[in-house]
Protein backbone atom coordinates (compact mmCIF):
# COMPACT_ATOMS: atom_id res chain seq x y z
CA UNK A 1 0.00 0.00 0.00
CA UNK A 2 2.89 2.64 1.16
CA UNK A 3 4.59 1.24 -2.01
CA UNK A 4 1.40 2.30 -4.00
CA UNK A 5 0.96 5.30 -3.23
CA UNK A 6 4.71 6.94 -3.26
CA UNK A 7 4.19 5.46 -6.92
CA UNK A 8 1.19 7.38 -7.75
CA UNK A 9 2.59 10.83 -6.04
CA UNK A 10 6.10 10.41 -8.14
CA UNK A 11 3.77 9.85 -10.90
CA UNK A 12 2.01 13.00 -10.75
CA UNK A 13 5.22 15.00 -9.68
CA UNK A 14 6.68 14.28 -12.85
CA UNK A 15 3.15 15.03 -14.38
CA UNK A 16 3.30 18.28 -13.11
CA UNK A 17 6.69 19.12 -13.74
CA UNK A 18 5.90 17.84 -17.21
CA UNK A 19 3.53 20.10 -17.99
CA UNK A 20 5.16 22.97 -16.54
CA UNK A 21 8.26 22.46 -18.57
CA UNK A 22 5.55 23.28 -21.64
CA UNK A 23 5.66 26.57 -23.54
CA UNK A 24 8.01 29.22 -24.17
CA UNK A 25 11.66 28.32 -24.62
CA UNK A 26 14.28 30.20 -25.36
CA UNK A 27 18.29 29.47 -26.07
CA UNK A 28 21.01 31.74 -23.87
CA UNK A 29 21.50 34.10 -26.88
CA UNK A 30 17.79 34.77 -27.28
CA UNK A 31 17.64 35.21 -23.35
CA UNK A 32 20.90 37.82 -23.66
CA UNK A 33 19.34 39.56 -27.23
CA UNK A 34 15.75 39.93 -25.21
CA UNK A 35 17.19 41.42 -21.96
CA UNK A 36 19.66 43.77 -24.42
CA UNK A 37 15.86 45.15 -26.34
CA UNK A 38 14.10 45.26 -23.04
CA UNK A 39 16.34 46.37 -20.40
CA UNK A 40 15.04 49.74 -18.88
CA UNK A 41 18.38 50.69 -17.81
CA UNK A 42 19.83 49.72 -21.41
CA UNK A 43 17.43 52.09 -22.77
CA UNK A 44 18.12 55.09 -20.32
CA UNK A 45 21.58 54.62 -21.69
CA UNK A 46 20.46 54.95 -25.01
CA UNK A 47 18.24 58.18 -24.46
CA UNK A 48 21.65 59.58 -22.52
CA UNK A 49 23.29 58.86 -26.09
CA UNK A 50 20.77 61.19 -27.48
CA UNK A 51 21.65 63.67 -25.19
CA UNK A 52 24.71 63.80 -25.95
CA UNK A 53 24.31 63.59 -29.75
CA UNK A 54 22.04 67.07 -28.96
CA UNK A 55 24.76 68.24 -27.02
CA UNK A 56 27.18 68.10 -30.10
CA UNK A 57 24.64 69.68 -32.09
CA UNK A 58 24.67 72.73 -29.87
CA UNK A 59 28.10 72.73 -29.60
CA UNK A 60 28.21 72.76 -34.20
CA UNK A 61 25.50 75.52 -33.62
CA UNK A 62 28.18 77.83 -32.11
CA UNK A 63 30.31 78.15 -35.64
CA UNK A 64 26.81 79.41 -36.85
CA UNK A 65 26.14 83.35 -36.50
CA UNK A 66 23.29 84.35 -34.04
CA UNK A 67 20.52 85.91 -36.43
CA UNK A 68 17.07 87.01 -34.28
CA UNK A 69 14.37 89.38 -35.79
CA UNK A 70 12.08 91.63 -33.60
CA UNK A 71 8.66 93.04 -33.82
CA UNK A 72 6.34 95.23 -31.70
CA UNK A 73 3.08 97.87 -32.78
CA UNK A 74 2.15 100.16 -30.11
CA UNK A 75 -0.79 102.11 -28.86
CA UNK A 76 -0.11 105.55 -27.74
CA UNK A 77 -3.07 107.22 -25.49
CA UNK A 78 -3.15 110.24 -24.12
CA UNK A 79 -2.54 114.18 -24.26
CA UNK A 80 -1.23 115.20 -27.70
CA UNK A 81 -0.63 117.61 -30.43
CA UNK A 82 -3.26 117.36 -33.25
CA UNK A 83 -1.33 118.25 -36.25
CA UNK A 84 -4.10 119.59 -37.98
CA UNK A 85 -5.27 121.95 -35.18
CA UNK A 86 -1.75 122.61 -33.71
CA UNK A 87 -3.52 121.80 -30.45
CA UNK A 88 -3.16 119.08 -27.63
CA UNK A 89 -5.86 117.03 -27.56
CA UNK A 90 -6.70 113.24 -25.89
CA UNK A 91 -5.45 110.89 -28.99
CA UNK A 92 -4.62 107.67 -29.87
CA UNK A 93 -1.56 106.63 -31.94
CA UNK A 94 -0.04 103.61 -33.34
CA UNK A 95 3.69 103.04 -34.58
CA UNK A 96 4.96 100.03 -35.62
CA UNK A 97 8.65 98.91 -35.60
CA UNK A 98 10.73 96.22 -36.96
CA UNK A 99 14.43 94.69 -36.68
CA UNK A 100 17.05 92.43 -37.52
CA UNK A 101 20.74 91.92 -35.50
CA UNK A 102 23.26 89.60 -36.10
CA UNK A 103 26.64 88.30 -33.82
CA UNK A 104 28.91 86.18 -34.86
CA UNK A 105 32.44 84.80 -33.01
CA UNK A 106 35.50 85.92 -34.98
CA UNK A 107 37.70 84.66 -32.31
CA UNK A 108 37.31 83.16 -28.78
CA UNK A 109 40.39 81.37 -27.95
CA UNK A 110 39.17 78.69 -29.92
CA UNK A 111 36.17 77.56 -27.24
CA UNK A 112 33.76 76.58 -29.55
CA UNK A 113 36.23 73.84 -31.45
CA UNK A 114 37.51 72.83 -28.42
CA UNK A 115 33.39 72.50 -26.89
CA UNK A 116 32.69 70.36 -30.33
CA UNK A 117 35.28 68.35 -29.27
CA UNK A 118 34.44 67.70 -26.08
CA UNK A 119 30.76 66.95 -27.89
CA UNK A 120 32.26 63.65 -29.72
CA UNK A 121 34.23 62.70 -26.32
CA UNK A 122 30.78 62.71 -24.55
CA UNK A 123 29.03 60.81 -27.42
CA UNK A 124 32.37 58.21 -27.11
CA UNK A 125 31.88 58.31 -23.28
CA UNK A 126 27.92 57.40 -23.53
CA UNK A 127 28.70 54.51 -26.15
CA UNK A 128 30.97 53.05 -23.87
CA UNK A 129 28.56 53.24 -21.19
CA UNK A 130 25.84 51.53 -22.76
CA UNK A 131 28.59 48.71 -23.68
CA UNK A 132 29.75 48.18 -20.22
CA UNK A 133 25.58 47.91 -19.69
CA UNK A 134 25.48 45.39 -22.08
CA UNK A 135 28.17 43.58 -20.97
CA UNK A 136 27.25 43.59 -17.34
CA UNK A 137 23.51 42.71 -18.10
CA UNK A 138 24.92 39.52 -20.74
CA UNK A 139 26.72 38.45 -17.85
CA UNK A 140 23.95 38.59 -15.13
CA UNK A 141 21.30 36.79 -17.82
CA UNK A 142 23.98 33.87 -18.14
CA UNK A 143 24.42 33.79 -14.60
CA UNK A 144 20.80 33.13 -14.07
CA UNK A 145 20.60 30.74 -17.18
CA UNK A 146 23.42 28.60 -15.93
CA UNK A 147 21.32 28.59 -12.24
CA UNK A 148 18.50 27.69 -14.41
CA UNK A 149 20.18 24.67 -15.99
CA UNK A 150 21.79 23.56 -12.15
CA UNK A 151 18.98 23.60 -11.10
CA UNK A 152 16.20 21.34 -13.98
CA UNK A 153 19.69 18.84 -13.62
CA UNK A 154 19.54 18.63 -10.17
CA UNK A 155 15.61 17.95 -10.68
CA UNK A 156 16.66 15.48 -13.07
CA UNK A 157 19.15 14.12 -10.37
CA UNK A 158 16.77 13.89 -7.71
CA UNK A 159 13.75 12.30 -9.79
CA UNK A 160 16.63 9.48 -11.10
CA UNK A 161 17.29 8.40 -7.23
CA UNK A 162 13.87 8.62 -6.47
CA UNK A 163 13.01 6.10 -9.40
CA UNK A 164 16.02 3.88 -8.48
CA UNK A 165 14.97 4.08 -4.60
CA UNK A 166 11.39 2.60 -5.37
CA UNK A 167 12.99 -0.38 -7.09
CA UNK A 168 15.19 -0.63 -4.50
CA UNK A 169 11.81 -0.89 -2.17
CA UNK A 170 10.37 -3.15 -5.01
CA UNK A 171 13.47 -5.28 -4.89
CA UNK A 172 13.58 -5.66 -1.07
CA UNK A 173 10.06 -6.86 -0.94
CA UNK A 174 10.95 -9.48 -3.02
CA UNK A 175 14.11 -10.46 -0.97
CA UNK A 176 12.30 -9.81 2.02
CA UNK A 177 9.19 -12.79 0.51
CA UNK A 178 12.22 -14.76 0.09
CA UNK A 179 13.57 -14.94 3.39
CA UNK A 180 17.19 -13.05 2.49
CA UNK A 181 16.16 -10.28 4.33
CA UNK A 182 13.61 -9.18 7.34
CA UNK A 183 11.02 -6.91 7.67
CA UNK A 184 13.07 -4.22 9.62
CA UNK A 185 15.25 -3.56 6.49
CA UNK A 186 12.13 -1.94 4.98
CA UNK A 187 11.76 0.76 7.01
CA UNK A 188 15.00 2.70 6.58
CA UNK A 189 14.45 2.50 2.54
CA UNK A 190 11.06 3.81 3.04
CA UNK A 191 12.56 6.46 5.00
CA UNK A 192 14.87 7.24 2.48
CA UNK A 193 12.24 7.37 0.06
CA UNK A 194 10.25 9.83 1.92
CA UNK A 195 13.16 11.99 2.02
CA UNK A 196 14.28 11.88 -1.60
CA UNK A 197 10.67 12.62 -2.12
CA UNK A 198 10.82 16.11 -0.19
CA UNK A 199 14.15 17.04 -2.50
CA UNK A 200 12.16 16.74 -5.82
CA UNK A 201 9.77 19.29 -4.08
CA UNK A 202 12.36 21.40 -3.21
CA UNK A 203 14.17 20.76 -6.61
CA UNK A 204 10.83 21.91 -8.11
CA UNK A 205 10.58 24.81 -6.11
CA UNK A 206 14.64 25.95 -6.57
CA UNK A 207 13.89 24.83 -10.24
CA UNK A 208 10.77 27.29 -10.59
CA UNK A 209 12.20 30.54 -8.64
CA UNK A 210 15.46 30.57 -10.85
CA UNK A 211 12.90 30.24 -13.94
CA UNK A 212 10.86 33.68 -12.67
CA UNK A 213 14.45 35.51 -11.41
CA UNK A 214 15.18 34.83 -14.74
CA UNK A 215 11.91 36.29 -16.44
CA UNK A 216 12.23 39.00 -14.65
CA UNK A 217 15.47 39.96 -16.15
CA UNK A 218 14.28 39.69 -19.40
CA UNK A 219 10.71 41.24 -17.82
CA UNK A 220 8.74 38.61 -19.06
CA UNK A 221 5.59 38.26 -16.76
CA UNK A 222 4.13 34.59 -18.05
CA UNK A 223 6.23 32.82 -15.52
CA UNK A 224 4.73 29.98 -16.52
CA UNK A 225 4.76 29.29 -19.89
CA UNK A 226 8.14 30.43 -20.02
CA UNK A 227 11.66 28.02 -20.08
CA UNK A 228 14.26 28.05 -21.35
CA UNK A 229 15.84 25.19 -24.58
CA UNK A 230 16.93 22.37 -23.68
CA UNK A 231 20.86 22.35 -24.96
CA UNK A 232 23.84 20.49 -25.93
CA UNK A 233 26.19 21.31 -22.91
CA UNK A 234 29.23 19.88 -22.61
CA UNK A 235 31.61 21.18 -19.91
CA UNK A 236 34.33 23.67 -20.97
CA UNK A 237 38.19 22.85 -21.24
CA UNK A 238 39.75 25.53 -18.99
CA UNK A 239 42.06 26.49 -22.23
CA UNK A 240 41.69 30.21 -20.20
CA UNK A 241 43.79 29.27 -16.92
CA UNK A 242 46.78 28.67 -19.67
CA UNK A 243 46.97 32.01 -19.63
CA UNK A 244 48.44 34.04 -16.89
CA UNK A 245 46.66 36.79 -14.67
CA UNK A 246 48.81 39.72 -15.54
CA UNK A 247 48.15 39.01 -19.03
CA UNK A 248 44.24 38.58 -18.91
CA UNK A 249 44.55 41.83 -16.68
CA UNK A 250 46.05 43.40 -19.55
CA UNK A 251 43.67 42.10 -22.37
CA UNK A 252 40.96 43.62 -20.00
CA UNK A 253 42.82 46.94 -19.83
CA UNK A 254 42.64 46.87 -23.43
CA UNK A 255 38.76 45.36 -24.01
CA UNK A 256 36.97 46.16 -20.89
CA UNK A 257 34.11 48.91 -22.29
CA UNK A 258 34.00 50.21 -17.98
CA UNK A 259 38.27 51.06 -18.57
CA UNK A 260 37.63 52.55 -22.31
CA UNK A 261 34.96 54.92 -20.11
CA UNK A 262 37.55 55.69 -17.76
CA UNK A 263 40.03 56.81 -20.20
CA UNK A 264 37.16 58.99 -21.90
CA UNK A 265 36.24 60.50 -18.96
CA UNK A 266 40.25 61.66 -18.43
CA UNK A 267 40.43 62.93 -21.82
CA UNK A 268 36.80 64.99 -21.32
CA UNK A 269 38.24 66.46 -18.66
CA UNK A 270 41.55 67.54 -20.22
CA UNK A 271 39.31 69.30 -22.60
CA UNK A 272 37.28 70.93 -19.98
CA UNK A 273 40.52 72.70 -18.90
CA UNK A 274 41.50 74.22 -21.92
CA UNK A 275 37.71 75.36 -22.50
CA UNK A 276 38.05 77.01 -18.97
CA UNK A 277 41.37 78.85 -20.01
CA UNK A 278 39.97 80.18 -23.05
CA UNK A 279 37.87 82.58 -20.51
CA UNK A 280 41.33 84.26 -19.79
CA UNK A 281 41.87 85.31 -23.32
CA UNK A 282 40.25 88.08 -24.99
CA UNK A 283 37.06 87.83 -27.20
CA UNK A 284 36.43 89.23 -31.06
CA UNK A 285 32.70 89.64 -32.02
CA UNK A 286 31.20 91.27 -35.22
CA UNK A 287 27.48 92.62 -35.18
CA UNK A 288 25.29 94.09 -37.22
CA UNK A 289 21.40 95.37 -36.60
CA UNK A 290 18.67 96.46 -39.13
CA UNK A 291 16.04 98.58 -38.10
CA UNK A 292 12.54 100.58 -39.31
CA UNK A 293 9.47 101.58 -37.89
CA UNK A 294 6.14 102.98 -39.62
CA UNK A 295 3.67 105.39 -38.17
CA UNK A 296 -0.23 105.41 -38.50
CA UNK A 297 -1.18 108.96 -38.11
CA UNK A 298 -1.96 111.72 -40.48
CA UNK A 299 0.49 114.07 -41.62
CA UNK A 300 1.11 117.37 -42.74
CA UNK A 301 1.94 118.11 -46.87
CA UNK A 302 2.05 121.24 -49.13
CA UNK A 303 -0.89 122.05 -51.09
CA UNK A 304 0.90 123.82 -54.25
CA UNK A 305 -0.75 127.22 -53.11
CA UNK A 306 0.69 129.34 -51.87
CA UNK A 307 -0.04 133.03 -49.63
CA UNK A 308 1.40 136.36 -49.32
CA UNK A 309 2.33 137.13 -45.75
CA UNK A 310 4.12 140.60 -44.42
CA UNK A 311 6.96 140.25 -42.46
CA UNK A 312 8.31 143.71 -42.25
CA UNK A 313 9.23 147.38 -43.79
CA UNK A 314 11.87 148.83 -45.71
CA UNK A 315 13.43 151.54 -43.12
CA UNK A 316 14.66 154.23 -46.19
CA UNK A 317 11.55 153.77 -48.05
CA UNK A 318 8.60 152.67 -46.10
CA UNK A 319 7.89 149.54 -49.09
CA UNK A 320 6.44 145.93 -47.29
CA UNK A 321 8.07 143.31 -47.19
CA UNK A 322 6.47 140.10 -48.13
CA UNK A 323 7.05 136.17 -47.99
CA UNK A 324 5.32 133.39 -49.48
CA UNK A 325 3.75 130.55 -47.49
CA UNK A 326 2.75 127.22 -48.86
CA UNK A 327 -0.92 126.53 -47.89
CA UNK A 328 -0.54 122.85 -46.41
CA UNK A 329 -3.18 119.94 -46.15
CA UNK A 330 -4.39 116.75 -43.97
CA UNK A 331 -3.36 113.52 -45.49
CA UNK A 332 -3.08 109.84 -45.02
CA UNK A 333 0.04 108.65 -43.75
CA UNK A 334 2.61 107.32 -46.03
CA UNK A 335 2.43 103.44 -47.49
CA UNK A 336 4.36 100.70 -45.84
CA UNK A 337 6.95 99.90 -48.62
CA UNK A 338 7.67 104.04 -48.59
CA UNK A 339 8.08 103.93 -44.51
CA UNK A 340 10.10 100.71 -44.26
CA UNK A 341 12.86 102.67 -46.63
CA UNK A 342 12.55 105.85 -45.35
CA UNK A 343 13.06 105.19 -41.78
CA UNK A 344 15.38 102.64 -42.01
CA UNK A 345 18.52 102.00 -40.34
CA UNK A 346 21.91 100.26 -40.20
CA UNK A 347 24.15 99.51 -37.23
CA UNK A 348 27.27 97.58 -37.48
CA UNK A 349 30.94 96.68 -35.90
CA UNK A 350 33.16 94.80 -34.06
CA UNK A 351 33.45 94.14 -30.24
CA UNK A 352 36.98 93.61 -28.81
CA UNK A 353 36.94 92.32 -24.81
CA UNK A 354 39.89 91.59 -22.62
CA UNK A 355 39.43 90.00 -19.51
CA UNK A 356 41.16 91.98 -17.13
CA UNK A 357 39.48 91.02 -13.65
CA UNK A 358 36.45 88.89 -13.08
CA UNK A 359 36.86 88.10 -9.43
CA UNK A 360 39.10 85.03 -10.00
CA UNK A 361 36.05 83.25 -11.48
CA UNK A 362 37.88 82.86 -15.05
CA UNK A 363 41.05 81.28 -12.87
CA UNK A 364 39.14 79.73 -10.33
CA UNK A 365 37.32 77.49 -13.21
CA UNK A 366 40.86 76.85 -14.84
CA UNK A 367 42.07 75.80 -11.20
CA UNK A 368 39.03 73.81 -10.43
CA UNK A 369 38.78 71.61 -13.78
CA UNK A 370 42.91 70.75 -12.94
CA UNK A 371 41.34 69.29 -9.60
CA UNK A 372 38.36 67.86 -11.13
CA UNK A 373 41.00 65.62 -13.80
CA UNK A 374 43.25 64.80 -10.80
CA UNK A 375 39.86 63.42 -9.18
CA UNK A 376 39.38 61.27 -12.47
CA UNK A 377 43.19 59.99 -12.48
CA UNK A 378 42.76 58.69 -8.98
CA UNK A 379 39.95 57.16 -9.53
CA UNK A 380 40.92 55.38 -13.42
CA UNK A 381 44.14 54.29 -10.91
CA UNK A 382 42.02 52.56 -8.18
CA UNK A 383 39.66 51.17 -11.00
CA UNK A 384 42.77 49.89 -12.53
CA UNK A 385 43.72 48.25 -8.87
CA UNK A 386 40.44 46.92 -8.30
CA UNK A 387 40.42 45.03 -12.10
CA UNK A 388 43.75 43.33 -10.93
CA UNK A 389 42.48 42.39 -7.89
CA UNK A 390 39.19 41.03 -9.74
CA UNK A 391 40.89 40.14 -12.26
CA UNK A 392 43.31 37.63 -10.00
CA UNK A 393 40.28 36.78 -7.56
CA UNK A 394 38.40 35.18 -10.57
CA UNK A 395 41.45 33.79 -11.90
CA UNK A 396 41.68 31.76 -8.66
CA UNK A 397 38.14 30.48 -8.63
CA UNK A 398 37.93 29.55 -12.03
CA UNK A 399 41.53 26.99 -11.09
CA UNK A 400 39.82 26.27 -7.91
CA UNK A 401 36.38 25.44 -9.14
CA UNK A 402 38.10 23.56 -11.72
CA UNK A 403 40.50 21.72 -9.47
CA UNK A 404 36.96 21.08 -7.38
CA UNK A 405 35.21 19.59 -9.92
CA UNK A 406 37.90 17.30 -11.26
CA UNK A 407 37.86 15.99 -7.63
CA UNK A 408 34.14 16.09 -7.38
CA UNK A 409 34.14 13.63 -10.09
CA UNK A 410 36.54 11.22 -8.86
CA UNK A 411 34.47 11.17 -5.67
CA UNK A 412 31.16 10.17 -8.03
CA UNK A 413 33.50 7.33 -9.48
CA UNK A 414 34.43 6.24 -5.88
CA UNK A 415 31.25 6.50 -4.27
CA UNK A 416 29.67 4.84 -7.44
CA UNK A 417 32.03 2.06 -7.28
CA UNK A 418 30.90 1.19 -3.16
CA UNK A 419 27.30 1.87 -4.37
CA UNK A 420 27.65 -0.69 -7.04
CA UNK A 421 29.34 -3.24 -4.13
CA UNK A 422 27.10 -2.68 -1.73
CA UNK A 423 24.22 -3.03 -3.81
CA UNK A 424 25.58 -6.67 -4.47
CA UNK A 425 26.07 -7.86 -0.67
CA UNK A 426 22.53 -6.28 0.22
CA UNK A 427 20.92 -8.41 -2.57
CA UNK A 428 22.89 -11.71 -1.02
CA UNK A 429 21.59 -10.37 2.19
CA UNK A 430 25.17 -10.05 4.07
CA UNK A 431 24.87 -6.10 4.21
CA UNK A 432 21.71 -4.89 6.04
CA UNK A 433 19.69 -1.48 5.17
CA UNK A 434 21.09 1.08 7.42
CA UNK A 435 24.48 0.59 5.95
CA UNK A 436 23.29 0.14 2.56
CA UNK A 437 21.36 3.59 2.63
CA UNK A 438 24.48 5.21 4.23
CA UNK A 439 26.51 4.32 1.40
CA UNK A 440 23.75 5.08 -1.23
CA UNK A 441 22.87 8.30 0.24
CA UNK A 442 26.82 9.10 0.07
CA UNK A 443 27.01 7.97 -3.43
CA UNK A 444 24.00 10.34 -4.30
CA UNK A 445 25.51 13.35 -2.24
CA UNK A 446 28.16 13.01 -4.30
CA UNK A 447 26.67 13.16 -7.38
CA UNK A 448 25.13 16.50 -6.75
CA UNK A 449 28.37 17.48 -5.34
CA UNK A 450 29.60 17.03 -9.27
CA UNK A 451 26.79 18.62 -10.75
CA UNK A 452 27.09 21.93 -8.52
CA UNK A 453 30.78 21.89 -8.65
CA UNK A 454 30.39 21.64 -12.89
CA UNK A 455 28.40 24.57 -12.72
CA UNK A 456 30.17 26.83 -10.38
CA UNK A 457 33.32 25.96 -12.73
CA UNK A 458 31.33 26.63 -16.04
CA UNK A 459 30.15 29.91 -14.88
CA UNK A 460 33.65 30.81 -12.78
CA UNK A 461 35.26 29.87 -15.65
CA UNK A 462 33.05 32.25 -18.07
CA UNK A 463 33.30 35.72 -15.93
CA UNK A 464 37.17 34.50 -16.40
CA UNK A 465 37.12 34.51 -20.14
CA UNK A 466 34.07 37.51 -20.49
CA UNK A 467 37.89 39.48 -18.90
CA UNK A 468 39.86 38.39 -21.20
CA UNK A 469 37.53 39.02 -24.08
CA UNK A 470 35.58 35.95 -25.51
CA UNK A 471 32.19 35.85 -26.63
CA UNK A 472 30.00 34.61 -23.77
CA UNK A 473 28.38 31.60 -25.40
CA UNK A 474 27.75 28.14 -23.60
Amino acid sequence: MRYTTLKITFTALIFCVSFYMQGQTLTLQECVELALEKNITIKQSELDIANAELDKSNAFGNFLPNINAQTSHSWNIGLNQNITTGLLENLTTQFSSLGVNMGVDVYNGLQNVKRLHRANLAIIAQQYNLADITDDTALLVANSYLQVMFNREQLGVQESQFAVSLKELERTKILIEAGVLTTRDIFEIEATIASQQQSVVQAQNNLRLTKINLAQLLLITDYESFDIAVEAFDVPFPQILDETPKAIFEKALSNRNDIKLSLTNLEISKTDIEIAKTSLQPSLSAFYSYSTRISYSDRLTGTGVFNQFPIGTVAATGQEVVTQVEQRGVIGPSSFVDQLQTNDGHNFGIQLSIPILNGFSAKNNVKRSKVNLMRFENQFEQQKLGLESTVNQAYNDAKGAFNFYKAAQKTVIARNDAYQDATKRFDAGVMNSFEFTQIKQRYEASVSDELRAKFDYVFKLKVLEFYFGLKLEI
